[in-house]
């Protein structure tokens, strides 16, 4: 019985992640306790202040009666059917024994692009059932190709402070209303409300287009990655917790490394992310012994590098990051066997599943990352490995030859530094007028080695290469 609450749970999850959603957490309502400095919704004997130079959005649910209001010079009050604000006439309010100023809290602060304050929502807006599955920090903030909403009858302020000009969304809710093509929402930014609610140099950029390829898209936050992951930090506490590994695994979009396993795919044309992510998931996460594994899958965009150079272009690939619940010397064990079995059913089904290459690495509590394992599937790759192998073995063999005097090569033999020197050659016979030189031909006279030379001596350099005779003038 539990297994099938498992599998039906883990079914009604593959059936929300054709479309990706994300909600945005905090707002601006008068009836939100952590709004207010005191911690409370103000009360009638109380004087609420709103700071003259903040920009404010406020949406007011409820009718209040209050002793003051201080209003800013710049904002709005959002009034749904029935609220209202009227002055306190004196009379008992219950609970509100003492009155005080209660100051709203400032909402400049709250960054699109902290991961923090989003999470991931069905498109009714409800949230997302818990699973196995999560999202790297970089795609816990709206991807390009997300919707995102803002909660119906909810104020908001948002700063959309960015390192790339425009941020491109599939579609906004706000107010409960969809806006789903780039018409409406230059009509929705034309309004009042918006230039109270979002503010940054970030331009946010409706299109009503979903990812277009089926082996996935990428994120698009690798920009504001860092700006990410500050904010990220700012709220667990300026530091990544202390790893169980030695050498923590770093994966793209990640702010911190962890203790499990990754896994990059080379894939084809017939790759599909979202039936491979299936798969994994019920065939293999299933199981009862990766209960405690999580599994985060994403196209991304890796640096290619050329002998230690980073090139401007970037490979697409698949990553599948692994991790467990497991602590101490145990950590990351049983995301690294998954990965084994997931890199198996590579070896074997790969080619069939648009897969052409698979790489893995791991780091769990009792060693230390590294590549453990690589399964080439195309025969194209097997190819131009073995390929550059023969090509290596044909280029030491000629070397290897030359080295050993058995292969001449005449334009090259006055500059190469690994020539060793030839021993000296016993003296020639005296009859002998000198030696041969495969370049030139130097004619010395008898001559005692002891005697100076004499100033008269001639000595004639002969090269093969040139005629005497073009030298003559």
């Amino acid at each position: 019985m539990e297994r099938l609450l498992f599998l039906l749970g883990i079914l009604r999850l593959l059936a929300a992640t054709a479309a990706v959603y994300k909600q945005w957490i905090p707002n601006t309502n008068f009836e939100t306790a952590s709004n207010w400095d005191k911690g409370r919704v103000p009360c009638a004997r109380d004087v609420v202040h709103f700071d003259k130079d903040k920009v404010v959005s406020v949406f007011v649910r409820s009718p209040h009666a209050l002793t003051d209001m201080y209003l800013p010079l710049n904002g709005e009050f959002l009034l749904a059917a029935g609220a209202a604000f009227t002055a306190f006439d004196g009379s008992w309010d219950p609970g509100c024994d003492s009155g005080g100023t209660a100051r709203f809290a400032d909402a400049e602060h709250r960054a699109w692009f902290d991961p923090t304050l989003w999470q991931d929502v069905l498109p009714s807006g409800e949230p997302r059932p818990s699973g196995p599955v999560f999202s790297v920090d970089e795609e816990r903030v709206p991807c390009r190709y997300d919707g995102v909403i803002f909660q119906p009858e909810t104020s908001f302020r948002i700063n959309t402070d960015s390192s790339q000009p425009v941020i491109h969304l599939r579609s906004i809710s706000v107010m409960g209303q969809e806006l789903n093509t780039p018409s409406s929402w230059a009509g929705y930014l034309g309004g009042p409300s918006a230039p109270l609610q979002f503010h940054g140099n970030g331009s946010l950029q409706v299109t009503g287009t979903g990812c277009p390829d089926k082996s996935g898209c990428a994120c698009g936050n690798a920009l504001d990655g860092p700006r990410i992951c500050a904010a990220l930090l700012r709220a667990s506490g300026r530091q990544c917790p202390e790893p169980a590994c030695q050498s923590p695994l770093q994966p793209l979009g990640h702010c911190c490394g962890v203790c499990g396993a990754t896994i990059n795919l080379d894939f084809t044309p017939d790759f599909d992310l979202q039936k491979y992510q299936d798969r994994l998931v019920q065939e293999l996460l299933s199981q009862p012994k990766y209960a405690g594994v999580q599994m985060a899958i994403s196209k991304v965009h890796k640096a290619q590098t050329l002998l230690g150079i980073v090139s401007r272009s970037a490979a697409p690939l698949i990553q599948i990051v692994l991790i467990d619940d497991r602590a101490g010397a145990q950590a990351g064990t049983a995301a690294e066997q998954l990965a084994a079995d997931i890199m198996q059913s590579i070896a074997q089904h790969g080619e069939a599943l648009g897969i052409s290459s698979g790489t893995m690495e791991v780091a769990t509590g009792s060693t230390a990352s590294g590549q453990v394992g690589s399964h080439p599937v195309s025969r194209i790759t097997a190819g131009t490995v073995m390929g550059l192998l023969f090509s290596l073995l044909f280029l030491g063999g000629i070397l290897f030859l030359y080295r050993k005097g058995k292969l001449r090569i005449p334009a090259l033999s006055r500059h190469q530094p690994w020539q060793r020197m030839e021993d000296p050659v016993s003296p020639a016979p005296a009859s002998d007028k000198g030696f041969d030189n495969p370049v030139f031909s130097v004619k010395l006279p008898d001559a005692d080695l002891g005697e100076e030379t004499p100033k008269d001596l001639q000595v004639f350099y002969l090269n093969p290469l040139y005629d005497a005779s073009e030298t003559e003038t």
